[in-house]
Formats: structure tokens, C-alpha cells, sequence
């Protein structure tokens, strides 16, 4: 990666749900500082292993605190408000303030079962889209038929992203009542003008995507059959593929695995080239969940290690 690069872990130990604490399980999660995460199968076990990342958050953090640590010091404190929601509040306060002209687009893809779908289009046949090479830019791809829309405020954007979540592929499994099975891509696409010290207009483009992947699934433990069997090999080998990508990208290794997945090419001008990636990892603190949380340690670790 060049100097430009970096890849920052972010952890989180979420609280134990309804679902786990009915189960009558404990918790195997411990927070031991701001940058370490332990785990062991009892709590009163001798034999713990140890995790560092560049910022761990407990079970009683908040979604504004994970939102200042990853984009910004200065948010709204609307508890309830998300990631995507806060970055695009940001952008939107500061560019006012800088009084630049600017235009705002944003589209929001799904990337269900290796098929890419537009979550804002006007059509309720949710027709495949196709993913071409850009001939134009050299690691870049083009989305045929993808919707962008131009977006005047955070309002307008706060609507667009209700209405594409409404689409979005969602099933039960014995773990999560709505687990989603598919991960979704919500891109801001961002022209500003800006006046040089010679006098001549300057237009700068930048994209912000926003990433939101679908966890990790074992099969045998999730229920998972048929359909949704074929749904969770695809979702796990797409992150697989992801784990693949960032740590030959860190390790500058010769060949990037970029067209294994259709989730790396979509992110490849992103992952690669002059950008910052920011990878957010959740897990359960419930010892019946211990396999699965062990699994995210170990992918996230796999990541930053290298770095």
C-alpha cells in the first residue's frame, strides 16, 4: 500500500441479546482497555487469549462513539442515529461552512447471492445489474443502470437510504431474526468547484462508500438450508475473498485477488490507490456464540497484522 493507505480496526463487543441471554448464557467477552479484546471459554478460566486492535468498544459504548473515533470529533448526539446517517450530516455541515459549490449524488447497491441490484430503483422487478471494467480508468468498474441521485440535504438522503433498506434481503435463522443476507454498498459521490490562486476554476470529485457486510454464518449452528445455505456460502466466501484482498494490498504482494468476488471489485478504486479504509467488526460477548466471535477475532487480527 503507499504512504496514503492505511487500514484501521475498529472492534466492537456488542451487548448479549434477548435471544442469548434466554439461553442462559454468559459471557466469555472481556474489554481489558481501549485497544484489547479477551476472550475464554469460562470466567473464571486461567487460559484467556488476547487481541489488540486500534480501538476496541464495550458493550455499553454507543453509536456516537464509535461514529467520532472512525470519521469525526464533532457529531450530532442523536443516540439512535447511525454511521451512514452522522457521515453524511458531517459532510453536509462542512461544506456549507467552507461555502464551496458543490453537487451531492448517492447510489445504494445490494450484492445478493454474487448479483448486484439497485435498492433505489424505480422498479419493483429488482433486475440484475451488470459490472463492466472501466476502459477509462484502470482498476475501476461501471455499474450499468445504477441509480444516482442528486441529493440537496441530509433530509433527502436520510429518505433515499429508508427507502433502498426496505428492499433489502433479510430471512430468520436460528441466530438472528433478521439476519441480513446480503452485504450493501451506499456510495456519496461528491464535484466541488473551487477557485485557484490564478483565477481558474478547479473541480474535485471524491466518493465515500459505505459499507455495510453481512456477517459471517455457520450453517450447521444458523439452520441454514437450501436457499439460505447457498446464501451464507456466498456471504462467507465474499469476506473471505475481502480478508484476501486488504492483507496482499498491506503485504504489496504482486497479484490482488480482486476478481474472485464481486464485493472487491465493486471496492477496488476504494480498497487500492491513494484511500483510507476504515473495517468496523462486531461481535457477541455470549459463550454461545464463542465459536463465531473467536472467527471475527482471528479475521480482523489476520488484517491488522499486517498493517
Amino acid at each position: 500500500m503507499n504512504s496514503q493507505e492505511k487500514v484501521i480496526e475498529r472492534f466492537i463487543v456488542r451487548p448479549m441479546n434477548s435471544q442469548e441471554k434466554a439461553s442462559k448464557s454468559h459471557s466469555v467477552v472481556t474489554v481489558s482497555g481501549p485497544r484489547e479484546v479477551v476472550i475464554k471459554e469460562r470466567p473464571l478460566d486461567k487460559f484467556a487469549k488476547t487481541f489488540s486492535f486500534d480501538h476496541v468498544f464495550g458493550p455499553d459504548s454507543k453509536q456516537v462513539d464509535v461514529y467520532k473515533a472512525v470519521a469525526k470529533n464533532s457529531v450530532e448526539e442523536d443516540p439512535m442515529a447511525g454511521i451512514i446517517p452522522r457521515c453524511v450530516n458531517h459532510l453536509f455541515d462542512e461544506l456549507r461552512m467552507q461555502k464551496v459549490e458543490f453537487t451531492m449524488r448517492v447510489s445504494f447497491l445490494e450484492l445478493y447471492n454474487e448479483e448486484l441490484f439497485d435498492l433505489l430503483s424505480a422498479h419493483d422487478d429488482m433486475s440484475k445489474l451488470r459490472l463492466y471494467e472501466d476502459a477509462a480508468k484502470k482498476g475501476s468498474c461501471i455499474i450499468q443502470g445504477l441509480e444516482e441521485v442528486l441529493v440537496r440535504s441530509k433530509t433527502d438522503v436520510y429518505a433515499i437510504m429508508q427507502k433502498g433498506s426496505t428492499k433489502r434481503q433479510t430471512a430468520a435463522t436460528l441466530m438472528n431474526a433478521h439476519s441480513s443476507r446480503s452485504h450493501t454498498v451506499f456510495t456519496v459521490t461528491l464535484h466541488m468547484k473551487e477557485n485557484t490562486m490564478d483565477g481558474d476554476e478547479l473541480l474535485k470529485t471524491g466518493k465515500l462508500h459505505l459499507v455495510d457486510l453481512a456477517g459471517s454464518e455457520n450453517i450447521g449452528r444458523s439452520g441454514a438450508v437450501d436457499k439460505r445455505a447457498r446464501e451464507a456460502g456466498n456471504i462467507n466466501m465474499s469476506l473471505l475473498t475481502l480478508g484476501r484482498v486488504i492483507k496482499a494490498l498491506v503485504e504489496k504482494a504482486p497479484h490482488i485477488p480482486y476478481r474472485e468476488s464481486k464485493l472487491t471489485r465493486l471496492l477496488q478504486d476504494a480498497l487500492g490507490g491513494r484511500t483510507k479504509t476504515s473495517v468496523i467488526a462486531t461481535v457477541s460477548p455470549a459463550s454461545v456464540n464463542q465459536e463465531e466471535t473467536l472467527s471475527t477475532l482471528d479475521y480482523a487480527r489476520a488484517s491488522i497484522k499486517t498493517t
